[in-house]
């Protein structure tokens, strides 16, 4: 299984670490090329592995931490998705009040999928602020949760299987259409740092 995280913000960035911890190999791209990574490489190591775009959107799970309105133009270089796993960590903020961006109704996560038509769209890591993110998942008080809801079980499992292997304890929350709109911006899932004991 190959991992990518398409964005090195902040949210991105949080991510690498987490890989980074466990040792897990991860390809990171940006809109700014490979080598505007080399700072990130030499703190976290290794297993971070800076990549072209286009070569990033090939791995077999990718991770989308880019602003949510950058999407389509960031997925335009993938080749076709073939049944491989997305994960949108992104959200829809109207960052002149910072309130939920206005979709008309309709799920980010629709029109997210919407731009990467053949993959599998798993909705997860999206709802903890970046420095909480960060943070090491697992401690002696528990494990930090991840929310992750999906149309497809299997890539819900897999995801969640990921995050378990980060550190952090997965719920699967079931479809989009209720989960999803649980953990969008603005949902009643934002922004909640939750512990599992035990």
């Amino acid at each position: 299984m190959t991992y990518a995280i398409i964005g090195a913000g902040a949210i991105g960035t949080a991510l690498a670490r987490q890989f980074a911890r466990k040792s897990i190999p991860v390809k990171i791209a940006n809109s700014r090329g490979p080598d505007s990574l080399a700072p990130l490489v030499s703190e976290l190591g290794a297993n971070i592995q800076p990549a072209e775009l286009s070569e990033a959107l090939a791995a077999d799970i990718v991770i989308l931490a880019v602003p949510f309105t950058a999407v389509e133009d960031t997925v335009k270089a993938a080749g076709p998705w073939n049944g491989r796993i997305v994960v949108d960590a992104t959200n829809a903020i109207n960052f002149n009040d910072f309130s939920p961006a206005d979709l008309g109704g309709r799920l980010s996560s629709e029109i997210v999928s919407e731009a990467v038509t053949g993959a599998r769209l798993v909705k997860a890591f999206n709802t903890l602020p970046a420095a909480v993110l960060a943070q090491v998942p697992d401690g002696p008080s528990g494990r930090r949760t991840i929310f992750v809801s999906s149309n497809d079980a299997a890539a819900s499992t897999t995801v969640a299987g990921l995050a378990d292997s980060l550190g952090f304890a997965a719920i699967e929350l079931g479809k989009l259409a209720e989960g999803g709109r649980l953990q969008q911006f603005g949902g009643a899932l934002m922004v909640h740092s939750l512990i599992k004991q035990g």
